[in-house]
């Protein structure tokens, strides 16, 4: 599919939060995750009519990933994951009012204020630029044709979309770090902001190890 160009509001929406002065960076954090719990809802969902969707003894869960030699964060879900027609539709075009009705919010009562509700609009996605120079999403649909995807953008107007390998079902969102940034790859901020912004989550999170479990119980 190549490389594609963004909407205008949307290139807008990535220039105001690329450049936002909006200090609590880690909401970027908070919406992959609910990003992936809705994609791991999702997997449920079709579930009930597709028994064969999720294996028998399969968690669904969501894993974080910090790799601080290679500067990255990767969000991981075993959910619905997405074919190429779903990526350009939620990660490219964004049909829907969400962006405008962000972009309006922001100009009104400004950046700073309204940063933190960005989810609220369903653009909650591009808040990991952020935290993010680069960001790279790879899924692959379950009940699907099988074919695993790569969607790829530096915020600054163009995103790529082509086929890739991906083994398992669901998608995984590597973050290349900021410069600055690099406390979002330690593990003591990590497990501070998945308890702070995270813990309604009904799915295992793990950090390496168990952040939370289902009861919201800690695992060491």
């Amino acid at each position: 599919m190549g490389k594609r160009k963004f909407k205008a509001e949307v290139q807008q929406l990535l220039h105001l939060v690329i450049h936002s002065l909006y200090t609590k960076k880690e909401i970027a954090i908070r919406e992959l995750i609910s990003n992936a719990s809705d994609a791991l809802d999702r997997a449920r969902y079709e579930a009930l009519t597709n028994s064969e969707l999720i294996g028998a003894d399969e968690e669904l869960r969501i894993r974080i990933l910090p790799d601080p030699e290679k500067r990255q964060l990767v969000i991981w879900d075993n959910g619905i994951g997405m074919d190429a027609e779903e990526l350009e539709k939620h990660l490219g075009t964004i049909a829907n009012s969400g962006t405008k009705r962000f972009l309006e919010s922001l100009s009104q009562n400004g950046a700073s204020d309204q940063a933190e509700f960005i989810g609220q609009f369903g653009v909650g996605f591009y808040a990991a630029f952020m935290l993010a120079q680069r960001v790279t999403v790879r899924t692959k649909r379950r009940g699907g044709d099988g074919q695993a995807w790569l969607w790829s953008s530096e915020g600054e107007g163009n995103y790529v979309i082509e086929e890739t390998h991906k083994d398992e079902f669901g998608t995984e969102i590597c973050l290349e770090l900021r410069e600055g940034l690099d406390e979002y790859l330690e593990d003591w901020k990590l497990q501070k902001v998945v308890k702070q912004y995270s813990d309604f989550i009904a799915y295992p999170i793990y950090l390496r190890k168990k952040v939370k479990d289902e009861k919201g119980e800690e695992e060491k």
